[in-house]
């Protein structure tokens, strides 16, 4: 889940690398055995008058699992989240890559949301801003509470240590 070495600067490390929070794919992973169940069943109780039938039931259900469980997982595995010593580095996609680099230099303030269900899941959004004309956020952060501490005490202290014992709490 790290980000790859050779693309930081030099004297740039890694404090903190994360994907967004697994309930992003939590419904689609629910989906995705209920729709195996259906398979299991079509082919099961389908007429052995009718075998092309099965072929049918198996070749839509597997379009479906695709669909709506594969191609999410793949998003949430290929998202992450880096915070380095001196930026904070999004990546996104499965075949395109889309990326996003902030100096840690050009953030002025940094908030977090929670909504009901973030505070369940323990999760929320992180909202960066900087001189750019809207802020920046971060959505389904795990451990947002910790993140965002650490994330303040890098920024306003200084103290990379401090952010790794954050996190560590």
């Amino acid at each position: 889940m790290n980000i790859s070495h050779k693309l930081l600067s030099k004297n740039e490390h890694v404090l903190h690398s994360m994907h967004e929070h697994v309930k992003k794919i939590i419904l689609n992973s629910i989906a995705g055995l209920i729709i195996l169940a259906a398979i299991i069943a079509g082919i099961h109780f389908m007429p052995a008058t009718a075998p092309w039938g099965q072929w049918i039931v198996l070749i839509v259900g597997i379009i479906a699992l695709v669909i709506i469980t594969l191609i999410p997982w793949l998003k949430w595995f290929t998202t992450t989240f880096t915070i380095t010593n001196r930026r904070i580095i999004t990546r996104r996609g499965i075949f395109n890559k889309t990326g996003h680099d902030i100096p840690l230099s050009r953030i002025s303030n940094v908030a977090y949301e929670r909504s009901l269900i973030d505070r369940i899941f323990g999760c929320g959004t992180l909202i960066l801003e900087t001189s750019a004309d809207s802020p920046v956020t971060l959505k389904d952060i795990p451990n947002i509470e910790q993140v965002h501490v650490g994330l303040v005490d890098l920024l306003f202290s200084n103290d990379e240590h401090s952010f790794h014992s954050t996190l560590d709490e």
